[in-house]
């Protein structure tokens, strides 16, 4: 009866003029608030095993394979790198040369891209240097950069959402010898917590692609995995946890904040950490973006992580997952707490000046194209002079909601609508959220390696829209050189 009574009401409001606006409605499905049980303690990845080879380089292997893991649901078929979902956490110190070597297992081609790491563009894992089904691929270069949470993960032509969405991620966690570093949680594993956060949704037993009805930004899960945990929590045994944030979906935007809105220290950004901890209620982030929080605990309290409303409250926002809420992760602490202290400073960040900045470009986010063109792999977009700083302006022209990801650099944000950004957006980035008609300035120094033959990406990190064609490309060259892409 509900049915037929909620029928004629939609062809009345069609008869009466609402037409597609009504239809719409009457298809949106409820902003979602989902609530854990909390009842499956929390996976931690493992550090992944390496050697040193004669040459003192640090030497990691990884496996892209298919595998079955457990959701809740059954034998859930899955992809991960040395098993069956997500892959070891890979670490390593500034200054440190490294090798990956990566073997792809899968019935189809894969790359591994190393998000947020600065380093030669052949070795970028963009979508130029596949590897092929049975191949191999070797990844060398030398860490030159903050301490800082990066992740990997695929970065195939149009492939990228389905491989991630299935498992394929992890983290690279970046060391140095900052005191700061030492003085925030450190003990990985114990006070110091990988936190990789996945909605999925499923039929039956299987991860499905469906999406929501209305949605443009691709799969919006209505269950979440942490760490490939669903209904995780955490036992804690000192007074200050580190949670290191990561937003490894594919589409969804999250809002976190603690359940009884008490406040949290955000220390750290993508590139690595602030200048001092910024005391805030909430953090959002895009898809790809990372954040390092501090939570203060009190001896034998429980209290839930949580992703708020991201968005505001219309039509778009609903059907694109900006008005969910989900439960992420219950943290438990003990009767008895080791005493811990939060540092009051934490690094330097020197920083870059706008009036160096040899070129400014503009970039705007629209449809599934940048600048009116969608990706085309023969095109280079902007051709950089090696060791010289840019200035980028970059906008989301319509209402769907995008991000902004740019290989290889750590940049600054200098104003968000020609404000200055918020403690956020004050230390060094490789993604923000493009918020629907926003616009950011950034600036970043182009150092190191010049390529003319091999390109970088900057894309939209909302996979869907990257596979689709929202990317271009970038190419370092020594000053008076021209990019030659392809004759490597």
């Amino acid at each position: 009866m509900r049915k037929w009574l909620l029928g004629g009401l939609v062809l009345l409001l069609v008869l009466c003029g609402g037409g597609v606006a009504a239809l719409v409605y009457f298809f949106a499905r409820p902003s979602l608030d989902v609530r854990a049980d909390f009842e499956h303690p929390l996976k931690v990845p493992p550090l992944a095993t390496s050697t040193v080879d004669a040459q003192g380089r640090r030497v990691f292997d990884l496996r892209a394979e298919p595998g079955d893991s457990d959701f809740g649901h059954g034998a859930t078929r899955t992809w991960g790198y040395n098993g069956a979902y997500l892959g070891p956490t890979l670490r390593a110190h500034r200054g440190e040369p490294v090798v990956v070597n990566v073997r792809n297992a899968l019935a189809e081609s894969t790359t591994v891209h190393w998000h947020g790491m600065h380093l030669p563009a052949a070795m970028d894992g963009g979508p130029h240097r596949p590897i092929p089904s049975g191949g191999s691929f070797q990844a060398a270069w030398t860490v030159d950069q903050p301490a800082a949470t990066l992740w990997y993960h695929p970065h195939p032509s149009e492939r990228t959402e389905t491989q991630v969405y299935r498992g394929l991620a992890g983290l690279f966690l970046v060391d140095d010898d900052e005191p700061a570093q030492r003085a925030l949680p450190h003990d990985y594993g114990v006070d110091d917590i990988p936190v990789l956060v996945q909605d999925k949704e499923f039929d039956g037993a299987q991860l499905s692609m469906s999406g929501r009805f209305g949605s443009d930004i691709g799969v919006l899960g209505d269950e979440i995995l942490v760490n490939g945990t669903p209904g995780a929590y955490l036992d804690v045994r000192s007074e200050l946890v580190r949670l290191r944030l990561v937003n490894a979906s594919t589409a969804r935007i999250y809002n976190f904040a603690l359940a009884d809105g008490r406040p949290f220290a955000l220390v750290g950004t993508d590139g690595g950490l602030l200048e001092r901890p910024a005391m805030t209620g909430h953090v959002r982030l895009s898809v790809g973006e990372r954040a390092e929080i501090v939570v203060a605990l009190r001896p034998g309290e429980r209290v839930a992580l949580r992703s708020v409303r991201a968005l505001g409250g219309d039509l778009e926002s609903r059907f694109n997952g900006g008005q969910d809420a989900f439960d992420i992760l219950q943290l438990r602490a003990a009767a008895t707490l080791t005493p811990a202290t939060l540092p009051k400073t934490l690094v330097r960040i020197p920083r870059l000046d706008p009036a160096q900045a040899e070129q400014t470009r503009t970039f705007e986010f629209q449809g599934r194209e940048i600048n009116g063109e969608g990706m085309d792999m023969g095109r280079v977009d902007a051709v950089v002079v090696k060791d010289t700083v840019e200035v980028w302006n970059v906008s989301n022209g319509h209402g769907t909601p995008h991000s902004f990801h740019i290989h290889d650099v750590q940049f600054q944000v200098l104003k968000v609508d020609g404000q200055a950004p918020p403690p956020e957006l004050s230390g060094w980035k490789d993604t923000i959220f493009l918020e629907p008609r926003q616009h950011y300035s950034v600036i970043a120094k182009f150092a190191d390696y010049a390529d003319p033959t091999t390109a970088y990406m900057f894309h939209c990190h909302v996979l869907k829209h990257e596979d689709e064609g929202m990317m271009g490309q970038f190419v370092v060259v020594e000053r008076g050189q021209q990019p030659r892409l392809g004759h490597g």
